[in-house]
């Protein structure tokens, strides 16, 4: 694009050249298009909800139902969900900072039952020698066998292990940001929602429909 030509003409100048390009500012930028925000109905995102499977439906409804992002769904873990406060802790959000939201009470007995599995399953993987999660660089070094705790765990983790070879450890990762969107757009498309959906558009209208 534009943009991008000019940053690479501008680094070249700067890093290559060691020179400051003439007049930078007469150069003509090509204008940023900002989008409106996608407006859905209650109706239509419920829609778009029953279309999705139960594990990606309930990961799609904290946006909605919690205002969270998209990758703080993805990265929460057992201990960030509080039943009783009903709050839920996100750790380290925008501007690397830990904040609090509601724990909508329409989402705790799918979400009890679903970590009923998730708790079923990390028992499984102890008993072969795995369980593993990535823990925060300072804390696995202060306490080297957190990463196999249950408080610790992903509240969604993906589907499959895989093993991290500067450690020896059969680790699983959380569940993908991207196959999380992917099934929304789906669910969109079999829905016939005719607009863009994405997990954003639910953020988008949490504080709306709080109204």
């Amino acid at each position: 694009t534009q943009n991008q030509a000019f940053s690479a003409i501008l680094f070249f100048y700067r890093h290559v050249l060691s020179r400051e390009l003439s007049q930078p500012d007469r150069i003509v930028r090509a204008k940023r298009h900002h989008r409106l925000p996608t407006v859905l109905t209650r109706a239509e995102i419920q829609t778009v909800l029953d279309h999705l499977p139960p594990r990606t439906r309930l990961i799609a409804s904290l946006p909605y139902g919690a205002g969270l992002r998209l990758l703080e769904c993805a990265r929460l873990r057992v201990k960030d969900l509080d039943f009783e406060q009903r709050q839920i802790l996100i750790r380290a959000a925008k501007g690397n900072r830990d904040r609090k939201t509601m724990l909508p009470a329409a989402l705790y007995p799918p979400l009890r039952k679903h970590l009923r599995q998730v708790h079923d399953q990390h028992k499984a993987d102890l008993q072969r020698n795995a369980g593993w999660i990535e823990m925060p660089s300072a804390l696995s070094r202060k306490y080297p066998h957190a990463g196999r705790e249950w408080i610790w765990q992903w509240v969604f983790p993906a589907t499959r292990t895989y093993f991290h070879h500067p450690t020896g450890q059969h680790r699983c990762h959380h569940y993908h940001e991207t196959a999380i969107q992917r099934a929304v757009r789906n669910a969109a498309l079999a829905a016939a929602i005719p607009k863009r959906v994405t997990c954003h558009t639910f953020r988008h209208r949490f504080a709306t429909h709080l109204l």
